[in-house]
Formats: C-alpha cells, sequence, structure tokens
C-alpha cells in the first residue's frame, strides 16, 4: 500500500487510494454488503487502511448502501426511573453506533404523536422502550411490522421478573423483622400507575409464596395530605410494615406516620426501592433496595442487540441485579 497523507477526516477516496482498490470495493467491505465476490486479502487489505487512517464510515451513506434506514428508536418513558433508563440509552446508542445504527431519542407523550411520526418519516429498524407502547404509538409499530422490545419481551426475560427479585428481598427482610401483614403504598400519579403495578405484581407474588395475606393497598396523594389519614388505617387494619413503590412515595409515609402521632418503625415500618441518595437522609432513614446498573444496563443492552440481530458482548449475566440496603425505618 502506497503512502497516503492523512487529511483532517479521512474519506472512502483515502481508504481506497491506501489500499489500492476502488471506492466500490471499500463500500461493500466496510458495509458488510453481501453477494460481492470479495477476497479476504482485499477486505483485511481495506480494512488495515481504514483504522491506519482513522476512518468512519458516513452512517446515513452506509444505510443507503444497504437499503436500511438505520435508526432505532428508543423511547424515554414519562415516568422517573431514576438514571437508569438514561443509562441503558447511552450505552445501546454506542453499541449501535458501533454496527452503523443511529438512535433517535424520542420522549413519551399522551398521544404518541411524536413516535407515530417518527416512524412514518425515519422508517426505524426497532422501537425500544422500558413498557411496552400503548394507543397510536402501539398502532404504528404494529403497522410497520418492526421490533417492539420493552421490559415484557422474551429477549428481556431476566429484566421481566427484576420486580419479583426485588420483592422477593423486600418481604423476606420484613418476615426477619417479625412482620406478617404487609402494605403497599402508592402515589395517584396515573403516568406512575405502570411503575407501581410492577413493583405491586412482585409483592403479592412475594407474600403468596410466604404464606402470609395479601399486602393492603393505599393511595396517597402526591402532596401528603392524606397521609396520616391512610396511616392510620393501615395500622387499625393490622398493618406493620409497608412497601412503597418508590423511596419518594416511602417519603410520603414517613409524613403520614409522623402526622398521626406514630413511630417508625414500632408502630409502622417503611421500605422503598430505588435507592436514591436522599434515602439516607431520612427521618429516620429509609431502607430501601438498590441495583446493581452495570449488570442491569449490560443485560438490558445485549438483550436489545440480540432482538435486532446484532452481534452481542459474551458475558453471563447472574440476574442478581438488586441488593437489600437496611436502615432504621425497619
Amino acid at each position: 500500500m502506497e503512502d497516503v497523507r492523512r487529511t483532517a477526516r479521512p474519506t472512502r477516496t483515502d481508504v481506497a487510494r491506501l489500499a489500492n482498490v476502488s471506492t466500490a470495493t471499500v463500500s461493500y467491505v466496510l458495509n458488510n454488503v453481501e453477494g460481492q465476490r470479495i477476497s479476504a486479502r482485499t477486505q483485511r487489505a481495506v480494512r488495515a487502511a481504514a483504522v491506519t487512517l482513522g476512518y468512519r464510515p458516513n452512517l446515513a451513506a452506509r444505510n443507503l448502501v444497504i437499503g436500511d434506514s438505520g435508526v432505532v428508536l428508543y423511547i424515554v418513558p414519562q415516568m422517573a426511573l431514576g438514571e437508569l433508563a438514561m443509562e441503558v440509552g447511552t450505552r445501546l446508542s454506542t453499541a449501535l453506533a458501533g454496527h452503523g445504527l443511529l438512535m433517535s431519542l424520542q420522549f413519551e407523550t399522551e398521544d404518541g404523536a411524536n413516535v407515530v411520526e417518527a416512524i412514518a418519516s425515519l422508517n426505524p429498524r426497532a422501537v425500544a422502550a422500558t413498557f411496552p407502547l400503548t394507543g397510536a404509538a402501539l398502532e404504528a409499530v404494529t403497522r410497520a411490522a418492526i421490533p417492539h422490545i420493552h421490559l415484557g419481551s422474551s429477549n428481556l426475560e431476566l429484566l421481566t421478573t427484576l420486580n419479583l427479585s426485588v420483592e422477593q428481598l423486600r418481604v423476606r427482610h420484613l418476615i426477619s423483622r417479625g412482620h406478617r401483614q404487609l402494605g403497599f403504598a402508592v402515589i395517584d400519579n396515573p403516568k406512575l400507575r405502570p411503575l407501581a403495578d410492577y413493583w405491586l405484581a412482585g409483592v403479592r407474588a412475594a407474600t403468596h409464596d410466604h404464606d402470609l395475606p395479601d399486602p393492603v393497598v393505599a393511595e396517597f396523594r402526591a402532596d401528603g395530605s392524606d397521609a396520616a389519614q391512610l396511616v392510620a388505617q393501615w395500622v387499625e387494619r393490622g398493618v406493620t410494615a409497608v412497601c412503597a413503590q418508590s423511596d419518594e412515595t416511602a417519603f410520603a409515609v414517613l409524613h403520614g406516620i409522623r402526622r398521626a402521632g406514630l413511630r417508625c418503625p414500632q408502630d409502622l415500618a417503611v421500605m422503598g426501592v430505588d435507592a436514591i441518595a436522599l434515602a439516607a437522609l431520612a427521618d429516620p432513614p429509609l431502607t430501601t433496595i438498590g441495583f446493581r446498573a452495570p449488570e442491569i444496563v449490560d443485560t438490558a443492552v445485549n438483550a436489545m442487540m440480540n432482538a435486532l440481530g446484532l452481534p452481542t458482548e459474551d458475558i453471563a449475566p447472574t440476574g442478581d441485579f438488586a441488593v437489600l440496603i437496611p436502615r432504621s425505618s425497619t
């Protein structure tokens, strides 16, 4: 290969000149176009030239060559999921870029109009979301006949049961503290209801496994104005410990305990989930469940890549994604 002077941004022509091949051959090799008879030696020369020059293909041009939009939609939910959803999105974006694909970030809306428009205009290869799409967005995905990847997808089986493992941790911890009748606290925010239902299903399964009564569910107003009343009703019904849908919801329960003139954990124990930083500063400090983010992110990204038919990293996920953080509230 002859010496080629580097430019600010190497082009396909630079790679072709260095490898002593045509620009078409460069496109065929770097875009993995099937049906072309190109020797292994030539392919090695093209890839070596690309590495030497630091050449990165233009993704739009690449996808035009292979007849693919090269876009994956990633839907960010309206509900608060901490940093995990964005960390998954960031890692997925990097992994997709390594295969010449672009990720388009879409924020969930009530009518799903932006997702419908993105599907129509971008012709994406797939749509990834935390929870299954509904309404017009789901109809658009169905009409387009493209993969819809979410927590309920078979590819994400390990994460689909995350609520079961988390609630086993919570229920076992409370049983070890002598509790038998549990409550479950939700916030009356429709946007957060899917997440509340997800955790509640896990609590119900765990209490059933341990032959406990079903949890007594109470829905708190976001401003906490009914917190004392709901806490008092729990105590009257024999509830001695509460699992909240999130750490923030657990704060509402703690507020209700104080307003009702009760003590935590003597009169009512409380557990959250999410392990936000403020949980350690609650009064009393909140027992909660934390997540092993790297394991969750690696598993989610691998599963999504697999669903797209792309190569995945060689990891052996254990499904051990959660950890108990015991504090004074239990």
